[in-house]
């Protein structure tokens, strides 16, 4: 079975900006995740992995490190940080931190070295290109809009795959190559775990930087061919692993848009360059294949389980997957799964968060838990794009002003999509700020923090947050810990459309999982020997017809 310590693990993934603010200043910190690793250890979680946390001007949430040995001070000190490692270690946590590797701020002492000095030799540690007279060297468009070239003040120009305020750096330069290195080694050496890799397929360009056919009415053309997963790149991530993670039993989770099911070996294979990658071919869904938000796509439960189960069955074919359903990026899972009629009445929400969970948390690979996805969090009700701080949001409600659409309707679009709507603080109780802070907040408390918050769930036995609960004592349970972790998987009940079901297989013993994704209901021809978990509080079985009504939005873990 290949066991390793990352494979059984439950990962809680924290966004330290969001999770709680121990000195009132209106922003979480350090000290705020050392307060709450019991509440951690409650809940069940092994790992904690916590988004950038280094020295940053912060226009993109830290994902623009201006120092990466640094502490931003409002996140508190590197004592701080010791603090917390070394409280995990006492609660048996292990800490996981994120690695931006493909870009810099254009506040680091490198980029501000190199565009100072042309004939430093910190140019070459990001992409500068001569220009043209005022045409730009290629006709590229930056994942967060407009051209991905920025006129630097010598009158040339550098590249940004993201914000013009995250200039690219050069992997094709050794030397640069090697000071990520040693700062990836310096954590590891201070005892974190593992990493997660902000963004890591865009680290190799097309180095001829051709000019291509436009697909927009900006001029431009999305970078996904020559910027993402490019032939080549696998040397540059094989060197990685060998001078830095790759000596000893780290955890990798790599966030890989573009790459291909037939090259997942390279990347999660026995030999490959991370433990395992998060897929987006099910989470991106409602996305247009231009990764536009503001057209309205189609998408129905079919698709959802069609795409899940493409994406575990490639993955179990070669190596290890990330299970999720939200992150720092993504909304909110029960508005972004379910219709609104049904995410509005209140009386469901603990079967549609349930639902979800049991859906996703037994899948073949490691579970992540996104902060307030245990409680049920959702999508917050912005009043106007004024009130949101995410530079991609307000990237796409001007793009989708420049579309045709109104005001009005690109603010729906916002709302249904934005980033933000995961990072609005953590709500731990009905107090003023959800208990969150005493001060003014960074960014809008949902105003539903009076109903879902912590204290209304933890003592609660029939609330989502004790769901969780039982999800990670089942999966880390000695009599199906091993059918969970290692079991094969394989699609069941594929004949209903609304129903994702699959069975997990390990020897004699076999688990099967059935969630009702719908308002229908049906009747399941079925046989089973127990019962492990079920969101209802008893399954409506007929056992002469060996027959299960699974009602609206139930989920059952059958023992067969």
């Amino acid at each position: 079975m290949n066991r390793i310590w990352w494979k059984e693990a439950v990962v809680y993934q924290i966004y330290p900006k969001s999770f709680y603010d121990s000195n009132n200043d209106g922003i979480g910190d350090i000290k705020g995740i050392t307060k709450k690793l019991p509440y951690l250890k409650d809940l069940g979680v092994d790992v904690v992995w916590i988004c950038p946390f280094y020295k940053s001007p912060m226009k993109d949430n830290g994902y623009d490190v201006a120092d990466y040995y640094a502490i931003d001070p409002m996140f508190g000190t590197m004592d701080d940080m010791d603090e917390l490692l070394e409280n995990a270690r006492e609660y048996n946590i292990k800490i996981l931190i994120d690695l931006v590797l493909n870009h810099s701020s254009s506040e680091h002492k490198w980029f501000q070295e190199a565009i100072s000095d042309s004939s430093s030799s910190y140019r070459d540690y990001y992409i500068f290109k001569n220009l043209d007279g005022e045409k730009l060297p290629t006709n590229w468009r930056s994942i967060f809009g407009g051209s991905v070239w920025e006129r630097s003040e010598d009158n040339n120009c550098y590249m940004h795959v993201f914000d013009k305020s995250q200039p690219d750096l050069n992997w094709e330069n050794p030397k640069l190559r090697e000071e990520l290195y040693e700062m990836i080694n310096y954590w590891l050496d201070k005892g974190v775990a593992g990493f997660r890799l902000d963004a890591i397929t865009f680290i190799k360009k097309d180095q001829n930087y051709p000019c291509l056919p436009t697909d927009g009415e900006d001029g431009l053309v999305g970078l996904g061919s020559v910027c993402l997963n490019q032939k080549g790149i696998g040397v540059f991530l094989k060197e990685l692993k060998e001078k830095t993670y790759g000596r000893m039993e780290a955890m990798t989770v790599a966030e890989a848009p573009g790459v291909p099911y037939e090259q997942l070996d390279e990347y999660i294979g026995d030999d490959g360059h991370f433990s395992m990658i998060f897929d987006f071919s099910y989470s991106d869904l409602d996305l247009s294949p231009d990764g536009n938000w503001y057209p309205q796509t189609d998408w129905s439960v079919k698709d959802l389980k069609e795409a899940i189960f493409h994406s575990q069955l490639s993955i179990q074919d070669v190596g290890w997957g990330a299970l999720y359903l939200e992150n720092h990026d993504q909304p909110r899972s029960i508005d972004k799964y379910f219709r609104d009629e049904d995410c509005n009445n209140k009386e469901l929400s603990f079967y549609l968060g349930s639902v979800l969970a049991t859906m996703y948390f037994l899948l073949r690979g490691t579970p992540f838990i996104y902060q307030g996805e245990e409680i049920g969090m959702r999508n917050c009700p912005f009043s106007s794009i004024d009130e949101y701080n995410d530079v991609s949001s307000k990237d796409q409600f001007e793009r989708a002003i420049c579309a045709g659409i109104t005001p009005e309707e690109a603010l729906k679009v916002v709302y249904r999509r934005s980033r933000d709507n995961g990072r609005t603080p953590m709500q731990w109780s009905d107090c003023e700020n959800g208990g969150f802070t005493h001060g003014k907040p960074w960014l809008k408390v949902n105003p539903n923090y009076r109903e879902i918050n912590v204290k209304n769930q933890i003592n609660d036995e029939n609330s989502l947050y004790q769901y969780y609960k039982k999800l990670i004592k089942l999966r880390k349970s000695i009599s199906y810990k091993d059918v969970i972790v290692y079991g094969a998987i394989e699609p069941a009940l594929k004949e209903y459309d609304n129903i994702v079901a699959y069975s997990r297989k390990l020897n004699d013993i076999e688990i099967t999982v059935i969630t009702n994704l719908s308002s229908k209901q049906y009747n399941i021809p079925i046989e089973y020997k127990e019962n492990v978990l079920s969101n209802y509080m008893d399954i409506d079985y007929n056992q002469s017809k060996k027959e299960i009504t699974l009602r609206p939005y139930e989920a059952v873990v059958l023992v067969k």
